[in-house]
């Protein structure tokens, strides 16, 4: 291993204890260097300490494809040639749907039956799995209406495997004024990973991971693992699952673990125990709007660090590399339960869990939600739908995770739930028949096609379990969001997990992490899957959406799973650290370079989209003072 002697010697002055930096991953070993450039400016670095801070140099518009400004073919083979062929023109998958040059019916066939079943829709280039953000312009269908053309996907794509070649992307899109987008896997809710005359950086394929047995940083010593920003849930768990260790990652085994998802918190089943994924990054590698590549540690650029752990994604840098804590092997045991409101029928012998009065029924919902607290105080992890069905009828699901329970101690610790429930008069047992793994099994990456996933969401704080009258509150507002589901085409989850300060530990307990994540007991989400996305549908979630507003004021939003049309998303998303966020963003990214949807700073600019729904990627990127 090799030591940093600056930041080992900070460490000695400030802690007393030697930080050592393990030897670079090898995809932060490669970098671009002055020989590289040469003569060609267009991919020469950048200095935020010269640029006006104020924007007064920078142009109204990004430039657009069509322009005259917009970089010729032998500029952009010469980018191409500097990055060894990395550069992608690729064309939208869903094309082979379309007639057309690209038609092909049988390879659009294979796209909608069995490309679900491969690594195909996280390894394509261009997609975000969330078509509405892109303008659904080439939807993927067997009976495609009109014909398919970009809208909001990007021009070019640099296939990112060594931070040279997001070195080289950066500094071309400064140095030219064209629209940045940085695209992973493209489990992207937000219109963050698409974005219409922009160039991408596609970091899904830096892979490098290495464990490191001991490793100390300021109060912090114990085992680590780092990562390359590409590696997804999947391939970590396969490192614990083969080194026998954990490491805190996406629940989801096909997201990537430290891009968006960390850099905007990023919760999983043992969050209540080991904190956030922004709370586990011990260190990053990072290549800043000036396209430095620089590491940022609470010690090495800590402004840098601080805002990339929890302040939003895509705004200040890309990361390449993360180094997060890791932890000795834990095991989860879930035990399931289920209600269901039904029609009423004819039958001598009551189902368990069938419910044929709606007040009966809510009253078992708000019995397991406010049960949950147990399950919080356990550091547990809760997992819940509630599904319209036919003829008004409901379907709620849950699942309670505990960590390191044996079956024995979850029944039992279950067990007043089912108590109550019998008090109130619905008829479950406790299961006796659990599921218990390691947290850290092995998989596969495997993804479905791109969807019209939305979501509108409320992180709503644990004093609400706490207060008979804001509890009763808290769930008319839950049920009167989710009744109007049935008629609007949406449905109601919620996941429960408690975050703390506590559990965050150092370095995270000192992160942009929205404060109302640390006072968390249920992040409670309307889950929409609308393709036509419309100011009237806009309209009608934020009825429902304000009733959950309404009974958590001063709380928040998660960014990853919330509504980029949320009203007052400087303080739904980043709660009272918003301000220092967009100075620091504002300081490192004087040429608002690096722009996504709801992050901080990012209201300086605006798309104008070409579509009828404004809120797509799908137009030029503008100053909001030249839209």
């Amino acid at each position: 291993m090799w030591p940093n002697p600056s930041l080992v010697c900070l460490s000695i002055f400030l802690s007393g204890v030697t930080a050592i930096k393990p030897r670079a991953l090898v995809s932060d070993s490669i970098q671009l260097t002055q020989e590289d450039i040469g003569d060609f400016s267009a991919i020469d670095f950048g200095d935020e300490t010269t640029a006006p801070p104020d924007d007064t140099d920078v142009p109204g518009c990004k430039v657009f494809p069509g322009d005259e400004e917009w970089p010729s073919e032998g500029e952009w083979a010469r980018l191409n040639s500097t990055i060894g062929g990395a550069l992608l023109q690729p064309k939208p998958s869903a094309a082979v749907c379309y007639q057309g040059p690209d038609y092909d019916p049988a390879r659009c066939q294979y796209l909608i039956a069995n490309a679900s079943f491969t690594s195909y829709w996280l390894d394509e280039p261009l997609v975000s799995l969330t078509e509405w953000s892109q303008g659904g312009t080439c939807v993927l269908t067997l009976d495609p209406q009109g014909n398919c053309t970009r809208g909001g996907f990007p021009e070019y794509v640099v296939n990112a495997t060594t931070v040279k070649h997001v070195q080289a992307a950066v500094n071309f899109a400064r140095n030219k004024n064209i629209r940045l987008v940085i695209k992973n896997t493209g489990h992207d809710f937000g219109g963050r990973s698409v974005g219409a005359g922009s160039l991408s950086i596609w970091t899904h394929n830096i892979k490098g991971m290495q464990f490191i047995p001991s490793y100390e940083l300021g109060q912090y010593k114990g085992m680590a693992a780092e990562l390359g920003s590409g590696i997804e849930s999947w391939e970590s768990h396969n490192l614990m699952a083969d080194l026998n260790i954990t490491v805190v990652s996406p629940g989801f085994r096909s997201v990537g673990g430290v891009g968006g998802w960390m850099s905007g918190g990023g919760h999983t089943y043992i969050t209540s125990l080991f904190g956030l994924g922004a709370d586990q990054v011990l260190s990053l590698g990072v290549v800043t709007a000036s396209g430095r590549y620089v590491t940022a540690d609470p010690f090495t650029n800590p402004d840098l660090f601080f805002a990339l752990r929890g302040g939003g994604g895509g705004a200040y840098g890309v990361i390449t590399s993360a180094i997060f804590k890791a932890y000795p092997p834990v095991n989860m045991t879930g035990s399931p339960f289920n209600l269901f409101l039904s029609s009423p029928v004819n039958t001598t012998f009551p189902i368990p869990g069938m419910i044929t009065d709606a007040d009966k029924f809510w009253e078992g919902v708000s019995t397991y939600y406010r049960f949950a607290a147990n399950l919080l105080d356990a550091n547990g992890y809760g997992f819940t739908y509630i599904y319209p069905m036919e003829n008004n009828t409901y379907m709620l699901t849950t699942d309670s995770y505990f960590i390191n329970f044996t079956q024995e101690a979850v029944f039992t610790a279950m067990q007043p739930l089912y108590d109550e429930l019998q008090r109130i008069g619905i008829n479950v047992t406790n299961p006796t028949s659990l599921f218990t793994s390691p947290y850290g099994t092995p998989g596969i990456g495997i993804s479905g096609p791109p969807t019209n996933t939305r979501y509108r969401s409320r992180l709503l704080p644990r004093a609400n379990w706490e207060d008979d009258g804001l509890w009763n509150q808290t769930m008319s507002a839950i049920r009167t969001a989710t009744e109007a589901g049935f008629a609007n085409n949406f449905y109601f989850h919620a996941t429960l997990t408690s975050p703390t300060v506590e559990a965050a530990g150092w370095p995270g307990n000192e992160s942009a992490v929205n404060p109302a994540w640390r006072k968390n007991g249920m992040h409670a989400m309307l889950m929409d899957q609308t393709a036509q996305q419309s100011v009237e549908r806009d309209g009608m979630f934020e009825q429902y959406s304000s009733l959950l507003r309404d009974v958590s004021p001063g709380a928040g939003s998660y960014m990853n799973e919330g509504d980029p049309g949320e009203p007052n998303w400087q303080q739904a998303f980043y709660g009272d650290h918003y301000e220092r966020l967009s100075s620091i963003k504002q300081t490192l990214d004087p040429w608002g370079l690096l722009w996504a949807p709801t992050t901080p700073g990012s209201e300086r600019w605006a798309v104008n989209s070409v579509s009828s729904y404004s809120g797509t990627q799908n137009g030029r990127l503008c100053r909001v003072e030249a839209a």
